[in-house]
């Protein structure tokens, strides 16, 4: 039987013996077993050397269970967890974990701030970031990480902790009045930070919120896209107002940072020193894309085990390409795959937006909601059309406002549900 395949590096799975499993991964397979009492009850371990047969036999954690089991399962004695949060030893934090209930995340205080330290050092631009005082701006649902995000109109500079800057108030940028977007670019203008991070969707309307202003901010030395996907239409409407590197960071509040890379160079590396991360053939039919098992690394708090976290990669000989929420990808009727990229491709050349969502409303038709400064060019529905399949008719609508989830969250593609 093959042993499974990983994203990770084989120095980050330690040495293999075949037939078992790497010494570092059982290493923390074993640390997780003492610490949570949840998968002792899902699956008893025995004290043997870890063989894949029996890996492959512990069961995957969806985020579904969690929210079904409650974050208390994870603990022996949640009084340890309530004593914790009373003394700052503990944080939590509250994530969408399904679209029906919110998910509890408890983190040992300390621990986002490091592992995404981890995550910097695993990219070549954001590096030079860590071990030294820089400024940074971010834009982005509110409540969207471990990171502190205002709740209530705390005047500037009073939302600036430890260097960064948490510049909106509320969710929904298409939701800000011009006086919001006033103070924003201020606030930016005045930070001249070294970096920006957000949402794909808050930056590029940050972008043309400073475009409009005339506003250029020219300490900015890298761009971070996280908390969703970003499309190239948001990748070159950023780049015309901050023109610096771009970096995809991928992750999740309950599993940390997981995948680094340049945006749109499909060359992705897993953060070797926040989780391993193994890679589960999705289809037959379509060979190098892969669901993810995340098992973390030294959390105390909620350790996760061979977690589902519902997004899908692709690889490259590059590295790896983030396609998405599985809810989020279409299949042709051949049974091949759309994703946000085959759709940017689609796009005529002299078509611009500062963003787009992409809807299928019946089997065989779709409607493209997009904001944008002008009327997309003659050719666009059909362009989009071709990429979707025969048969396939597109509605091209121009919009002022795009509405996000309840979340907070933007979706680029949202086909009919599967059933």
């Amino acid at each position: 039987m093959n042993s499974p395949a990983f994203a990770n590096t084989s120095d980050a799975l330690g040495l293999v013996q075949d037939g078992f499993v790497p010494v570092n991964l059982e290493r923390e397979i074993r640390k997780i077993y003492e610490r949570s009492p949840l998968y002792g009850r899902r699956f008893p371990l025995h004290p043997e050397p870890l063989q894949w047969s029996c890996y492959r036999e512990i069961p995957a954690l969806s985020k579904k269970e969690i929210v079904q089991e409650g974050h208390q399962s994870f603990f022996a004695d949640y009084r340890e967890v309530e004593r914790g949060l009373q003394t700052k030893r503990f944080e939590y934090e509250s994530t969408g974990g399904t679209t029906q209930s919110p998910m509890t995340v408890i983190m040992e205080d300390g621990w986002w701030t490091a592992q995404t330290a981890r995550a910097y050092l695993a990219s070549p631009i954001l590096r030079e970031f860590v071990g030294r005082p820089y400024r940074k701006c971010v834009l982005a649902p509110v409540g969207c990480s471990s990171n502190l995000c205002p709740y209530e109109d705390h005047p500037f500079p009073n939302r600036y902790f430890d260097g960064t800057v948490y510049l909106n108030l509320s969710s929904d940028p298409f939701a800000f009045p011009e006086a919001e977007w006033d103070r924003i670019v201020f606030e930016l203008a005045a930070t001249k930070p070294e970096v920006i991070e957000g949402e794909p969707v808050y930056l590029s309307l940050l972008a043309r919120a400073a475009k409009k202003r005339r506003v250029s901010v020219p300490s900015i030395r890298a761009v971070i896209l996280t908390y969703g996907k970003a499309s190239r239409q948001h990748g070159a409407r950023i780049a015309e107002a901050f023109p610096a590197p771009q970096v995809d960071l991928y992750g999740s509040t309950e599993a940390g940072y997981l995948f680094v890379g340049e945006a749109f160079k499909d060359d992705a590396r897993a953060i070797d020193a926040n989780a391993f991360i193994e890679l589960i053939p999705w289809k037959d039919s379509l060979p190098g894309v892969y669901q993810i098992f995340v098992t973390t690394r030294d959390r105390e708090a909620m350790p996760l085990l061979r977690y589902h976290t519902g997004d899908i990669v692709q690889r490259f000989a590059t590295g790896f390409r983030l396609l998405g929420r599985e809810s989020n990808l279409y299949f042709r009727a051949d049974g091949s795959l759309v994703s946000v990229e085959d759709i940017d491709a689609a796009l005529p050349a002299d078509f611009a937006c500062w963003h787009y969502s992409l809807i299928q409303t019946t089997e065989t038709r779709w409607d493209f909601h997009y904001v944008a400064d002008a009327v997309a060019p003659a050719g666009l529905e059909q362009s989009i059309a071709a990429v979707l399949g025969s048969g396939v008719r597109v509605s091209a609508f121009r919009r002022r406002v795009i509405a996000p989830a309840a979340s907070g969250k933007f979706a680029l593609l949202k086909p009919l549900a599967r059933t």
